[in-house]
């Protein structure tokens, strides 16, 4: 049973002799969910050529969908379960028993089976669009990685909804406060709308800050590097600030704060997402850190950014990011939550 302590979170559940069965499905651009082997072969293959193409690009060779499933496989496997990823013969011969589906919304189309069904990580679309998600029979839940982001759903998705964060991996991330720091901030840049904009009003006062202070700063861009690159950049930064408009959960920020980099965060609690915007409920309050305590660092909006990066950066070596992410988001905990779900369904269905 490997790590699972409370053994009512699987009690419903088929156990094998590696553990509670679990079955996941996903279908992106990583790759997609076939039952045929053939075009599972086929999957397999452009997979490995998209990573690669990327990879040479300098592109990260997976998106954030499939960085939050493969993050819900293995915590998973690390609780001792049995994780069968897009096993259709499986699923058909226990159509009573829930399965979990991710992705982007083609995943809909090509996991086409009876058993209830957990959604997410992944993209059901617009509110409207997830509401259309919610209505099949088959939906249970509906993930949203964070509960700003349940609360822009919840007038379509109503009782659907569920919070859950991707677990971070702090037995992979080291701790960066080891290593010898020769750059003051590092400047991520996550802007995605109104570019240049944004930039001339927060990154670049921010950078004249840093200037006239004698501090220095490197600055890197959203999809413009490779994992092992931001690493590298971690474990010589004494503190990141985190430049975007908002997040759902933000796993490159939190990969900072695992890595015990405190974060000084652009949190202005606006939604700028045009496309979104329509579907907004008037007292909806959004977030560019929605997992961030005072243990992680300090937020700002534009018109305070001077005067709480001065509070900042006096308080720097009293945060303690790590702890943080240790307490809220560690595997075993983002994956708990997840099997109590699973089994919670499993129940209902009157598994065993």
């Amino acid at each position: 049973m490997g790590r699972i302590l409370n053994r009512s979170t699987i009690s419903n559940l088929e156990t094998t002799d590696r553990g509670p069965l679990i079955l996941l499905f996903f279908d992106g651009f990583e790759f997609q969910a076939y039952p045929q082997f053939s075009h599972r072969v086929y999957s397999d293959l452009r997979a490995l050529a998209r990573k690669y193409w990327r990879l040479f690009r300098g592109k990260a060779p997976n998106g954030g969908f499939y960085v939050a499933f493969e993050s819900l496989k293995n915590s998973l496997e690390r609780l001792g379960c049995d994780v069968r990823v897009n096993d259709f013969r499986a699923a058909l011969a226990r159509p009573h028993y829930p399965i979990g589906i991710a992705g982007h919304p083609t995943v809909l189309d090509r996991v086409q089976l009876p058993n209830p069904a957990i959604f997410g990580p992944g993209d059901p679309g617009y509110p409207d669009e997830a509401g259309i998600v919610a209505q099949r029979p088959s939906i249970e839940r509906i993930i949203q990685p964070s509960q700003w982001y349940v609360d822009f759903y919840q007038p379509y998705c109503v009782n659907k909804l569920m919070v859950w964060p991707a677990g971070i991996d702090t037995d992979k991330i080291p701790d960066a406060s080891v290593f010898p720091k020769y750059v003051d901030v590092l400047i991520y840049d996550k802007i995605r709308w109104n570019y240049d904009e944004t930039y001339n009003s927060i990154i670049e006062p921010l950078k004249h800050k840093l200037n006239s202070s004698g501090l220095s700063f490197e600055i890197i861009r959203y999809e413009h590097y490779l994992p092992r690159d931001y690493a590298k950049y971690l474990k010589r930064a004494k503190t990141m600030a985190f430049v975007c408009e908002h997040e759902t959960q933000g796993l490159a920020c939190e990969q900072a704060m695992a890595s015990n980099v405190p974060v000084f965060a652009w949190d202005e609690g606006q939604l700028a997402d045009p496309k979104q915007i329509p579907y907004v409920q008037s007292d909806l309050r959004v977030s560019s850190v929605p997992y961030f305590d005072d243990r992680c660092g300090v937020r700002f909006t534009r018109a305070n950014m001077m005067e709480r990066f001065d509070a900042f950066w006096q308080a720097r070596e009293s945060f303690r990011p790590r702890d943080y992410i240790v307490e809220t988001l560690s595997m075993e905990k983002c994956g708990s939550s997840y099997l109590e779900a699973y089994n919670a369904i499993a129940k209902q269905q009157g598994v065993r």
